[in-house]
């Protein structure tokens, strides 16, 4: 039997085509950034340093001490969802202690 013209010597007539790997991107990051202000604490920025961000002591002083010289810093680096969460938590916390703590995000820069 002759073989089609459009179809090589042995072939079974299927074509089939080659799927493009699509790459997953990792999510983006946000930075979790805790403001200074005249009435918390540096006592109460460690401890939540410490109970929601997770710090060592020595991390949690260190990082304290930026937010006050330099009016704020950053408290971690997380997704989206992470991010949200830790903000509420800070909030809520600090809410309990009465203390107008603001804690805010914004997007990781992407550099190039």
């Amino acid at each position: 039997m002759p073989t089609p013209k459009n179809q090589p010597e042995g072939g079974t007539g299927l074509a089939t085509k080659t799927r493009a790997k699509s790459r997953l991107q990792p999510p983006s990051m946000w930075k979790v950034i805790l403001h200074n202000d005249d009435y918390t604490t540096q006592e109460f920025v460690v401890f939540v340093l410490r109970s929601v961000f997770h710090k060592p002591e020595s991390e949690a002083m260190r990082l304290m001490l930026a937010v006050h010289r330099q009016g704020k810093g950053i408290a971690g680096l997380y997704i989206h969802d992470v991010a949200e969460t830790k903000i509420l938590q800070v909030s809520a916390l600090a809410e309990q202690h009465e203390y107008p703590l603001l804690c805010t995000m914004e997007p990781e820069s992407v550099e190039a």
